[in-house]
């Protein structure tokens, strides 16, 4: 049986680089999400679409069909006053909000007198990764789960999705 768009998928995962583990939720709460909603990267969505319920699997997936290969020229240079009242340092993650509103992510490369180097692209960029993964649960998605592409397990008790930031 195949994972259809729309169906929402449960997870356990650890995901590694090869080197370290990056992230895990194994005895946590599992990562559900509505497939073929590009809410998970692409590669990891391709796995799972072939396996089964209580399956575990170890996937590895290339840089491309994760965060996407690193791009050079995905930096800019600011003015280091822009980042007046921030303690600056090399690596760290800072967030802010693009030209349509959108949160966007970057990381410190460079400090300078003048200036600071920020790179935009996403720390796994240009990484290979391997998920050891295991498929809990497929269920259909409710007509309002559809509508609004948040799984009702992601919705908080203030009604919105969990990681908006509503203090619930």
């Amino acid at each position: 049986m195949s994972i259809v768009k729309n169906q929402i998928v449960s997870i356990e995962y650890e995901v590694s680089d090869g080197v370290s583990v990056i992230d895990s939720n194994v005895g946590a709460e599992p990562l559900v999400f509505m497939f073929g909603r590009d809410q998970i990267i692409p590669g990891l969505e391709s796995a799972l679409s072939t396996m089964s319920v209580g399956q575990k699997s170890e996937v590895f997936i290339k840089a491309g069909d994760a965060y996407g290969e690193y791009m050079e020229d995905a930096t800019d240079e600011v003015p280091v006053d822009q980042f007046a009242g921030i303690d600056l340092e090399v690596g760290m993650t800072l967030y802010g909000q693009g030209e349509n509103g959108e949160t966007v992510q970057v990381v410190v490369k460079e400090i300078g007198g003048e200036s600071v180097v920020i790179d935009y692209n996403h720390p796994l960029a240009g990484k290979d990764l391997t998920f050891m993964v295991t498929l809990n649960n497929i269920r259909e998605a409710s007509a309002d789960e559809i509508l609004s592409g948040v799984p009702i397990e992601n919705e908080s008790s203030c009604g919105t999705n969990h990681g908006g930031g509503c203090g619930c």
